[in-house]
């Protein structure tokens, strides 16, 4: 059974041009001309862009975190995903102090394994540097994981010490991985917090005044001097500030490959948000946190001039009932993430209409560059013959508000809700099947499959 997708406008970094698209079977056949191709069925574009599915390269389903774990499921997550033209996810194995990163990997498979409704791959975070674990490092990368998580937040949990970093990035530099960095530096954060709470200063939003801008760019400023030292290419994180934006860019500028991704959250949210009222702040809990919307503008602009890469969610979903509320009285025990890997695109797609980025940008940061920065092109992030048929028809007309009412994510709020947007998801095909239509979700738990990675292609 072939389908023809016809009279769209197939939008790629370069731009959108009117084409034909057929797909036979998981891939696409042909991109032609208008009225070139023909196909058994026909999904009609008119007036509509025709994308590759977006691939977010940050998502923590079914993440432990402070005593419980994000609501939503590698099941719900991912038909989320699909709702928002998301065809693959890349999910963190989270490995705790004291296991092997292979066990860990192993559990996060049997997590994902027949669950999945879009294909999906895995990082690595690695919370225990030892002999060990850097050799199973080399393992990971054959088993399709070439990327490794490191943090210099979390005291006691996460935190890598500058010199466990260093001998993590000499074992990425040796085996051709990618070190990602959470960069904060949590140490003077948490004395930071601590004076907070000692002097009665509880509120949620003292988990962005205790979590300061400066902390951020001075972690990033050390992750890349490390990764200098070292050889190591150095992915940031869900970037947040201006200042570690400037770093990342001047180390851009001088030929280190040093990448950073953003997220909607700190596009579109700031630490107003977390000064709500009523403890309503703590739906806004997330590290690092949001800003003053200063900031906004410099990562804009960072999008703009490829200074940040790529867009992905950190999506991270804890219920503001009996979740979030757990911090009532020490913001420090708020679990922290907010839910948005449903509304990504469409965010981002707010920003083509608003002039902040290009049409060909939107795809380049939201699936073009992910498939190559984490080893999936031209399987997935493009529209071209042989890829994967993994295709979002968007009807850039078309209006919709944001709410946890008509939301398909496994929590109880939406930090978007009220958000009034133009453009939205029509059509969703993953690996050639229509797994989301106008008049529903027709996917399944189980069609979508792990993805084995090839490394940073921008490196390798």
């Amino acid at each position: 059974m072939t389908t023809l997708i016809r009279g769209g406008q197939v939008v790629s970094p370069s731009g959108a041009v009117t084409a034909d698209v057929l797909v036979d079977g998981e891939t696409i056949a042909a991109v032609g001309a208008p009225g070139t191709l023909a196909g058994d069925e026909t999904i009609d574009a008119t007036g509509k862009y025709v994308l590759p599915g977006g691939i977010d390269a940050h998502t923590h389903m079914e993440m432990p975190f402070g005593g419980t774990h994000s609501v939503d499921s590698f099941e719900t997550g991912t038909i989320a995903a699909a709702w928002g033209g998301t065809t693959t996810i890349i999910d963190f194995a989270v490995q705790a102090k004291g296991t092997s990163l292979l066990s860990t990997l192993d559990k996060w498979h049997a997590k994902a394994d027949g669950n999945c409704a879009i294909d999906y791959g895995f990082h690595m975070i690695v919370s225990d540097v030892n002999d060990s674990s850097l050799k199973e490092m080399r393992a990971c990368v054959d088993g399709g994981v070439g990327s490794f998580k490191m943090f210099m937040a979390y005291p006691g949990v996460f935190y890598s010490t500058d010199g466990e970093i260093l001998r993590a990035m000499q074992q990425a530099r040796e085996i051709g991985a990618t070190i990602m960095m959470h960069a904060e530096n949590g140490i003077a954060i948490d004395e930071l917090a601590a004076q907070a709470v000692a002097a009665g200063n509880t509120d949620p939003v003292q988990h962005g005044l205790t979590r300061p801008p400066e902390l951020e760019g001075e972690a990033t400023s050390r992750a890349i001097r490390l990764a200098q030292v070292t050889g190591s290419p150095l992915y940031i994180v869900h970037l947040s500030a201006a200042q570690a934006l400037a770093a990342v860019a001047e180390a851009r500028d001088n030929g280190q490959n040093v990448f950073a991704e953003t997220c909607p959250q700190y596009l579109y949210l700031s630490i107003e948000d977390l000064a709500k009222p009523d403890f309503e702040g703590a739906k806004f809990v997330a590290s690092p946190p949001l800003r003053e919307k200063s900031h906004q503008a410099d990562l804009w602009r960072g999008l703009r001039t490829n200074d940040l890469s790529v867009v992905s969610t950190d999506h991270c979903p804890f219920c503001f009932k009996d979740q979030k509320e757990l911090g009532r009285g020490d913001f420090r025990a708020i679990p922290n993430g907010i839910p948005g890997v449903e509304h990504r695109m469409d965010l981002l797609h707010q920003g083509v209409v608003a002039g902040e980025i290009s049409l060909g940008r939107w795809v380049e940061t939201c699936s073009a560059t992910p498939a190559r920065m984490f080893g999936l092109y031209p399987r997935k992030g493009v529209i071209a013959a042989g890829s994967d048929a993994d295709i979002v028809v968007y009807d850039p007309a078309a209006t919709q508000t944001l709410s946890a009412a008509t939301h398909h994510m496994n929590v109880d709020y939406s930090a978007y809700e009220g958000f009034s947007l133009t453009g939205k998801v029509h059509t969703v095909l993953s690996r050639g099947r229509v797994v989301v239509s106008p008049d529903g979700f027709h996917g399944s738990p189980g069609h979508g499959k792990f993805l084995s990675r090839e490394l940073n292609q921008y490196l390798n």
